[in-house]
């Protein structure tokens, strides 16, 4: 069992509540302070960043994926962060107060969470080599390998802004995939 598996089974008896959200409806602002932890019991979201110029999707959250304004949860100060359902979602809820009772019961949460943490950094340097290193299609074959399902729950514009690139250079690699795939 890894260590996101591992959490899972440690927070199980101790979500607060479940709440439904409705598509396109916000979980977080820019500029709240709301550090709430969330497991995705059904739907999709995405977590981004508004510019005024564009938007820049930061991480998805789907089928259980644990999502927060990270930033917020840390600090417990104002987010960057907006988190958007993207098709309407069932979630549970736990607050900081009580995930933070639960992983400080023990040391071997508390090790949990570390390597969760660990393995959250390690998921950031990566995509932040994609970004900075490859070209659009190795930066959407690196994605896919790492994350097919987020081709299966997020609409080709998010997973665009989350590569850095334009909608029509996500379909034109994926007509290229498929092409190449039919041989």
């Amino acid at each position: 069992m890894n260590a996101y598996e591992e959490l899972l089974k440690i927070l199980e008896p101790h979500w607060e509540q479940e709440v439904t959200i409705k598509r396109n409806e916000y979980l977080v602002t820019q500029g709240e302070i709301k550090t709430d932890l969330y497991l995705v019991i059904e739907g999709s979201l995405r977590v981004f960043i508004d510019n005024e110029e564009e938007e820049h999707t930061i991480r998805f959250g789907y089928k259980n994926s644990i999502i927060t304004a990270l930033d917020c949860f840390l600090t417990e100060k104002p987010t960057s962060f907006f988190i958007q359902t993207l098709k309407k979602c069932t979630l549970k809820r736990i607050s900081k107060a009580r995930f933070t009772e639960v992983i400080n019961a023990s040391e071997a949460h508390k090790k949990v969470w570390e390597l969760m943490l660990q393995s959250f950094v390690y998921q950031q340097i990566e995509r932040e080599i994609d970004l900075i290193t490859y070209a659009p299609q190795k930066r959407f074959e690196r994605v896919l390998k790492r994350s097919p399902q987020v081709f299966q729950e997020i609409p080709l514009k998010y997973i665009a802004s989350y590569l850095r690139m334009t909608p029509e250079t996500v379909s034109r690699i994926l007509n290229t995939l498929d092409s190449t795939q039919d041989l």
